[in-house]
């Protein structure tokens, strides 16, 4: 993986700043003898004598989705904090540095890097087949990732698995985040979905809809396996409600949780509405 995906991932992430940045690697696993550190490392360098990156085919398509221009919330600069990635190259990131408000746009700009991979796996499935076949192909996708995140939410916030936690899960999930792009807000007992750039994007939001939850039983289910959600009609889109006591539904097999998943905290919808 290390050396199939890392090497054209990081030339990619290299045009985002300069087309000439060269992002090389020193070491890279499988090292041997497997002991030796560092696991990983690479250098960054940016010449004008380097031979410029060349862009992906399908970025000017991209670029013109609701995704790739939609607006976020502003970084306020006098909130206490770092505010930028100014500085040296480091290693890792120290996010306990961090402002409030630039953790709220980290935690949307993730989301919608979640979602630009999302749009780039339906443009391929739709080069590769049909609508229908694409289709539940990404459908299958949500229910996995869905319960996923929905496990290490659970984890991470220390939410109680109940239907109460459920519903938190269901307002931070990346799918239905940021709150710019995707227009899913809980309105007493229910989750209501209505039209938003996500939509126009055939974004993950658009797969859902009145006979087609299964994404959604998979998140609120990874919490507690004995809750199911139910649609609820309302008069401007469609709505789900949490409900309890149903018999448990098939468990997955947990997941190992990522060293990330223990040092990070917050969301960008929780944070936002915590100011």
């Amino acid at each position: 993986m290390c050396h199939t995906i890392e090497d054209p991932t990081f030339d990619a992430t290299a045009i985002a700043t300069n087309a000439r940045a060269q992002m090389r690697p020193i070491h890279r696993p499988p090292r041997v003898p497997s002991d030796q550190h560092p696991h990983c490392a690479w250098t960054v360098s940016i010449e004008d004598h380097h031979p410029a990156v060349p862009e992906p085919p399908g970025l000017d398509e991209m670029r013109r989705t609701r995704l790739a221009n939609v607006e976020l919330d502003a970084i306020h600069p006098s909130d206490d904090g770092v505010t930028d990635y100014s500085g040296p190259l480091v290693s890792d990131v120290d996010f306990t540095k961090f402002s409030h408000s630039t953790l709220v746009r980290l935690a949307d700009e993730v989301c919608i890097q979640m979602h630009l991979l999302s749009l780039g796996l339906a443009r391929a499935l739709e080069a590769r087949t049909d609508t229908t076949a694409a289709n539940s192909i990404r459908v299958s996708q949500m229910i996995g990732f869905g319960a996923a995140a929905a496990e290490r939410l659970l984890a991470v916030l220390k939410l109680p698995p109940n239907a109460d936690g459920a519903k938190r899960i269901l307002e931070l999930h990346p799918m239905f985040n940021p709150a710019a792009y995707v227009s899913a807000e809980w309105e007493g007992d229910r989750l209501v979905f209505t039209r938003s750039q996500a939509h126009d994007d055939e974004a993950w939001v658009s797969l859902l809809g009145r006979d087609e939850v299964r994404p959604l039983q998979a998140i609120v289910q990874a919490v507690d396996p004995t809750l199911d959600v139910d649609v609820v009609e309302v008069s401007d889109g469609w709505a789900v409600a949490v409900t309890e006591g149903h018999d448990a539904a098939q468990k997955r097999r947990k997941p190992p949780s990522p060293r990330w998943v223990t040092s990070r905290r917050g969301s960008s919808r929780s944070a936002r509405r915590s100011h």
